[in-house]
């Protein structure tokens, strides 16, 4: 006796369901942007008095999630968001460039120069709290975005995430300055924030962030996923 074979394609949200995903979306896009701002105008003022480059890296990582999440906000605002999903996720991935470049350079300068950074309390109060709210904020919009099958909110999602991984790597780069004395620490720290948003502004560009629901991918892909999801990432929306 056979068994009916089960469609475990993933169904798209019903009109109402995207509804309430795009209004979720939106509120958090407001939330991560209120936040940040307050972060940028803390972080790069007190890497300015303290002379760190990883904190005002930091900062602007912070004032380009700003613009990030405003690119996001701009799409959604729109009658047809998927429309206008292209140029979001450009917008996103020069954001993520943009911040590589400035502290690759600053970085580089600080190491070269000699520059040491000085303690910052501020900034070791800022990178802990942003470490604990940071995440919290990123999965919430990113399975919001994956269910609806948003690209470009995937992409902000994994830009708020990326600014765990900076608080986390800011927080080693001032506490080892602080503790020891290890300026290099600070400058050293800046790098690896510049290689992630290297790798993360490239995705954003390539789209590689989340599947449409229901899809099925061209090319040589589509033998082996049946399911519309290239990358696994639909798994996570249910």
């Amino acid at each position: 006796m056979s068994l009916p074979l089960i469609n475990l394609t993933p169904a798209e949200p019903s009109p109402a369901r995207r509804a309430v995903l795009a209004r979720r979306v939106r509120l958090l896009v407001a939330a991560t942007i209120t936040y940040n701002a307050i972060e940028a105008v803390v972080a790069i003022t007190a890497g300015t008095i303290a002379s760190s480059t990883a904190l005002i890296g930091f900062g602007l990582d912070s004032v380009i999630e700003v613009s990030s999440a405003a690119a996001v906000a701009w799409q959604f605002a729109g009658r047809d968001p998927e429309s206008r999903e292209k140029v979001a996720l450009r917008i996103i991935a020069f954001s993520f460039f943009a911040l590589a470049a400035y502290v690759t350079v600053e970085s580089v300068r600080a190491l070269v120069g000699g520059a040491e950074a000085e303690h910052s309390r501020t900034g070791l109060v800022l990178a802990a709290l942003s470490l604990a709210i940071m995440p919290l904020l990123s999965y919430a919009q990113r399975r919001a975005g994956r269910e609806l099958g948003s690209r470009s909110a995937v992409a902000d999602s994994k830009q708020t995430l990326l600014c765990t991984y900076l608080s986390a790597v800011l927080l080693v780069g001032l506490g080892l300055n602080s503790l020891f004395g290890w300026s290099w620490a600070d400058p050293i720290a800046a790098l690896v924030i510049a290689a992630v948003a290297v790798k993360e502004g490239r995705e954003a560009w390539r789209g590689d962030t989340c599947c449409t629901p229901g899809l099925t991918p061209a090319g040589p892909a589509a033998g082996s996923h049946t399911d519309g999801c290239v990358d696994g990432c639909c798994a996570d929306s249910r």
